[in-house]
C-alpha cells in the first residue's frame, strides 16, 4: 500500500523572519525597541502580523533573526509566542546576531542573516523556505503563494504589491511578462516599468519571497564567497535568479485575506512616525480596511491580564467618554473626553482632559487639564498636568519631535529635557 503523503506545503515549510532593524525613521520609538518590536493596533507588536499569518497558513516551523535592540522583541516571543511543541514537530526559534560564523561578523545584510544559519534551517528538515520582513502590517494566506512557487517550478517567488506607478520609485520594482515570469528587477527607478495590460500600475517587492530550500542553500553558499556582495536579497540575490533563472511574481491581490470580497487589499509599512500614527488612528473607522476582529485570521499576540476598561464621572466638563475610538484592557478614563484615538493597554487618563487623534502606548499617565491632539505617546509616558500638543506647532517643536504632517511624537526623556528648561 502506497503511503499517503501531506500535500498543503506549508506543513513542508519553514519561515524564516527577518526582525533585525531598527527602523530609524521611526525616530525615537525605535530608541529601545527594533521596529518589529514596536507596539500596533492596540494590543499587538508589528512582528505579530507576519507571524500570525504563518500560523494561520498552517506553518508550524518558524525562526526569527533579532539583531538592533532586539530585547524587547525577544522578551514579546518568549511570553507571546511560546505555544509551539517540539513533540508535535512545531518550532519557533529565535536567532540573534551571536558571532557564530567569526567574532567579529554579525548579520551583513537579509540573505547572510539565513547564511550564518544554514544548520539550524537544516535541521528543520523542510522542502520550502519563507522569507519574511517582520515590519508590515498585513494578512495574508502563505499557501496559496507557495502553490504558485511550485506549480509554476520557479526558482525564485517574490510576493508583490500592485501600486500606482508613480508612487513605485520609493519600492524595488518588478517589470515581468504576461505569464508573471520577472524579467527585471529595479530598486527605487526614476521611471518604473508598467504591467502588461496596464501601463498605470507597478509590481512592488514586499520583501516576501518563496525558495526551495536546496535552491537557496546552494546560492547562499556561492553569495557568501563573494566579496563584492552586499549578501542581501533584494540587492544581490534576486537580480541574480532573475539574470540567470527563473523569477516569478506573485500579487498580493490573490493571497490578501479580507474581512469582506469587495474590501481593498490591505498592507501597510508603518515605518515612519506620520504612516504608525495614521494606521493606528485607521483602526477607529467604522469599517477600517484591516479587519482586526476576524475570528477565522486572528491576530496572535502576548496578552496581559489585565482588568476591563473603566469611564468614570459623569459630570458637566468632566465625563469619562470616548467616541470613535479604540480602548484596551486597563485603561481608566476617569472625566477625560477621548475622541478618533487609539489607547493601548494600562492607559490612565484623569479629569478635565481630552484627547483627539491620540495613539497612546501602553501604561501612558495623562494628568488634569491636558488637552492633546494629534499626538503619538511612547510606552510609560507621564503627561504633565495642564500640557497642550498640536495646537502651537512653534511650541511643539521646541521640546518634542513634529513630523512632516504636524503629529507630535513625545517620549519621556523629551518631557523630562522641557521640565527641567534644556
Amino acid at each position: 500500500m502506497t503511503p499517503k503523503t501531506n500535500h498543503r506545503l506549508t506543513n513542508r515549510t519553514m519561515a524564516f523572519v527577518l526582525a533585525g532593524g531598527r527602523g530609524s525613521r521611526l525616530k525615537e520609538l525605535t530608541d529601545r525597541r527594533a521596529k518589529p518590536a514596536v507596539y500596533f493596533g492596540g494590543k499587538t507588536r508589528i512582528i505579530d502580523f507576519a507571524l500570525s499569518n504563518a500560523l494561520n497558513s498552517g506553518i508550524r516551523k518558524m525562526a526569527i533573526a533579532t539583531q538592533y535592540k532586539a530585547h524587547s522583541l525577544i522578551r514579546h516571543m518568549q511570553r507571546g509566542w511560546s505555544f509551539f511543541r517540539a513533540e508535535r514537530n512545531e518550532y519557533l526559534d529565535i536567532l540573534p546576531a551571536s558571532q557564530r560564523v567569526a567574532e567579529n561578523k554579525w548579520y551583513l545584510g537579509t540573505a547572510d542573516a539565513v547564511t550564518q544559519n544554514i544548520d539550524i534551517v537544516d535541521d528543520y528538515k523542510v522542502d520550502y523556505i519563507l522569507i519574511l520582513a517582520g515590519d508590515h502590517i498585513y494578512k495574508m494566506d502563505y499557501e496559496i503563494m507557495l502553490r504558485q512557487h511550485v506549480d509554476t517550478g520557479a526558482d525564485v517567488t517574490v510576493g508583490c504589491l500592485t501600486v500606482p506607478r508613480e508612487e513605485a520609485s520609493a519600492f524595488g520594482v518588478m517589470a515581468i511578462d504576461d505569464k508573471l515570469n520577472i524579467t527585471e528587477f529595479l530598486e527605487k527607478p526614476a521611471n518604473p516599468p508598467g504591467m502588461p495590460g496596464d501601463d498605470t500600475r507597478t509590481l512592488a517587492s514586499m520583501g516576501i519571497y518563496v525558495f526551495k530550500w536546496s535552491f537557496l542553500r546552494e546560492l547562499l553558499l556561492k553569495d557568501a564567497e563573494d566579496p563584492n556582495s552586499s549578501h542581501d536579497f533584494g540587492g544581490d540575490l534576486i537580480p541574480e535568479i532573475v539574470k540567470k533563472g527563473k523569477a516569478v511574481a506573485h500579487k498580493f491581490d490573490e493571497s490578501c485575506v479580507r474581512h469582506a470580497p469587495d474590501a481593498p487589499a490591505y498592507w501597510r509599512d508603518v515605518g515612519t512616525v506620520d504612516a504608525f500614527h495614521q494606521a493606528n488612528i485607521d483602526l477607529t473607522d467604522f469599517t477600517p480596511d484591516l479587519d482586526l476582529w476576524d475570528t477565522n485570521w486572528p491576530i496572535w499576540t502576548y496578552s496581559e491580564s489585565v482588568p476591563p476598561a473603566k469611564f468614570i464621572h459623569d459630570e458637566a466638563k468632566r465625563r469619562g467618554t470616548a467616541i470613535s475610538s479604540m480602548v484596551s484592557g486597563g485603561c481608566i478614563i476617569s472625566g477625560t473626553e477621548v475622541r478618533n484615538s487609539l489607547l493601548f493597554t494600562g492607559v490612565h487618563t484623569n479629569s478635565f482632559s481630552s484627547l483627539d487623534r491620540v495613539v497612546a502606548l501602553p501604561y501612558v499617565n495623562v494628568a488634569r487639564n491636558a488637552r492633546l491632539t494629534n499626538a503619538v505617546l511612547d510606552r510609560g509616558v507621564h503627561i504633565p498636568e495642564g500640557l497642550v500638543v498640536g495646537e502651537d506647532m512653534a511650541e511643539d517643536r521646541k521640546w518634542f519631535r513634529v513630523s512632516e504632517n504636524g503629529v507630535v511624537l513625545i517620549t519621556q526623556d523629551m518631557l523630562e529635557r522641557r521640565a527641567a528648561g534644556l
